[in-house]
């Protein structure tokens, strides 16, 4: 499988949904290099969903642009796929089928389509599966095969919409170690948007903080980690409680009520 990174820039990003609805943010700025993992997070209503469907192709700014390796992104594409909350799969079908059905639409050969799909469904360990309905498998299970179709594509981005936020915390735990164990392996970048703050401690390199209503990135915060990275280590617990500062003095400084610990993880 071969993939590479891209750098990402988002210039003066503005949105607002109608001509006469409230903006959703305003002027945002921001880079990332190739191959890094990014993770944006921030309160309900802040925009960084918004921003990362912006970032699909999915919707266009109002103002602004987003640029990936010097082009500007106008619609979706298979350079770059995204990963929602719900896997999306057809449960009729085998995971096999599941993760080759974007290739079909394609030029590649049944030869092609078949080691593309077969290397993707053994880097998320689904093989003992391949033949199997989805609607058969554990939602952790539907999750691997939904980031197995993501990687068939071989995408230079992975963008990432809260999609673990359903699982039991340890199949969660898992997804996020294993997600970021391939994209580094593989050299694709990452952009996750979220309110666990675990979640930005394990996956990123660096996080970003969004907030304000219109939302906008008031804060970074260098995730400076070696891998792999363990949730009881206490190197990983101090930095996860200075992210916690870090988004609470933002929220504050932008005339927010400060967010609890239930609704910030």
């Amino acid at each position: 499988m071969s993939i590479r990174g891209t750098e990402i820039k988002i210039q003066g990003l503005t949105h607002r949904y109608t001509p006469r609805s409230p903006v959703t943010f305003n002027r945002v700025d921001l880079e990332s290099p190739s191959g890094e993992a990014l993770a944006i997070i921030g309160r309900s209503g802040c925009g960084k969903s918004t921003l990362l469907h912006i970032l699909a192709g999915i919707l266009k700014p109002t103002e602004g642009r987003v640029l990936l390796d010097g082009k500007s992104v106008e619609a979706p594409s298979p350079r770059w796929v995204m990963m929602f909350q719900a896997p999306h799969l057809f449960p009729w079908m085998t995971v096999t089928q599941n993760v080759g059905v974007g290739l079909s639409f394609g030029r590649w050969s049944k030869k092609e389509i078949q080691e593309r799909v077969t290397e993707a469904i053994n880097l998320v360990e689904l093989q003992d599966y391949a033949q199997k309905n989805t609607q058969d498998l554990s939602g952790g299970q539907q999750q691997r095969v939904a980031l197995a179709r993501s990687l068939v594509m071989e995408p230079e981005l992975l963008l990432l919409d809260e999609p673990f936020s359903a699982l039991d915390a340890f199949t969660r735990a898992s997804l996020q170690k294993d997600v970021r164990s391939i994209a580094k392996r593989l050299g694709f970048n990452i952009v996750i948007v979220t309110h666990d703050i675990d979640e930005a401690v394990i996956m990123a390199d660096r996080a970003v903080i969004m907030a304000g209503s219109p939302g906008s990135i008031v804060d970074e915060f260098e995730v400076d980690l070696p891998d792999p990275r363990d949730r009881a280590d206490p190197v990983v617990q101090k930095l996860r409680a200075e992210l916690m500062a870090r988004f609470q003095s933002a929220v504050r400084a932008k005339g927010g009520v400060p967010a609890m610990e239930e609704e910030v993880q």
